[in-house]
């Protein structure tokens, strides 16, 4: 998704809200029709003690120099950053980009995922937290930015992807769109959303969200092996993405 106008940052201005001690909240509307309200934005604020287990876990593999992609209001980046990595953090969202900083994320920067390349310099950790796997989009735009993010690393690089596996629900909503998206020719968990807040609504969206046998699909050939996941009790995981030897 492209940088977003102010009009359009319905993400950034639920968090700035927040930020500034002001009640905000996220609807995420969906291309079927199904309207939910989300977590909230204080889900993006919370403390390393306050993440669930498995995200704890799982990013003690992080060191290095650290790219944060979809930094939000910098959760992910500033407990890194507090253990002295070096972190980068990018969103599409001016007022996230502001948030972070304003809480002291040293380098956050405006760019999309795709706007990422190696003059941003080298990285051995890619971070993905929060189901922000799901920015790959789709299965072809996946394959491509994971070509990105493997010439933009060092030679034993990880990327610690988090995402929701699809197929882990009964709720018939969820299960007829996936009957949805097969009509069409698209992945089930190939999401089309938008954020809304207040006025605010970000442009139409792909949101990817894959199980593990699908994960394993799309690193294929792209120079990265699934190495391992941290699973929670629910659909939700972080696949760890590692260079492949010789790669």
């Amino acid at each position: 998704m492209a940088r977003l106008t102010r009009q359009q940052d319905a993400f950034g201005q639920e968090i700035w809200d927040h930020f500034n001690g002001r009640e905000a909240c996220e609807i995420v509307e969906r291309d079927d029709g199904d309207i939910a309200v989300s977590g909230g934005p204080a889900a993006y604020f919370g403390p390393f003690d306050q993440w669930p287990q498995f995200e704890r876990d799982a990013i003690e593999l992080a060191a290095g120099r650290v790219l944060d992609i979809g930094c939000g209001a910098g959760r992910v980046g500033l407990h890194l950053q507090s253990r002295g990595l070096k972190v980068t953090g990018i969103d599409n969202s001016p007022l996230a980009v502001k948030v972070c900083k304003a809480r002291g994320l040293t380098d956050t920067r405006l760019l999309t995922a795709a706007q990422v390349s190696r003059k941003l310099g080298t990285f051995d950790t890619i971070m993905m937290y929060g189901n922000n796997f799901g920015l790959m989009e789709n299965f072809r735009r996946a394959r491509w930015l994971l070509r990105r993010f493997h010439a933009m690393t060092g030679p034993r690089a990880c990327i610690l992807a988090g995402t929701l596996d699809p197929y882990d629900t009964k709720d018939p909503l969820h299960l007829s769109y996936h009957r949805f998206n097969r009509r069409r020719g698209r992945w089930p968990g190939q999401a089309r959303i938008r954020v809304r807040y207040k006025r605010l609504a970000t442009p139409w969206f792909d949101y990817l969200l894959v199980s593990r046998s699908e994960m394993k699909r799309i690193v294929a050939g792209t120079g990265w092996r699934l190495a391992r996941t941290f699973d929670s009790k629910g659909p939700v995981y972080v696949a760890v993405l590692e260079k492949e030897i010789g790669s």
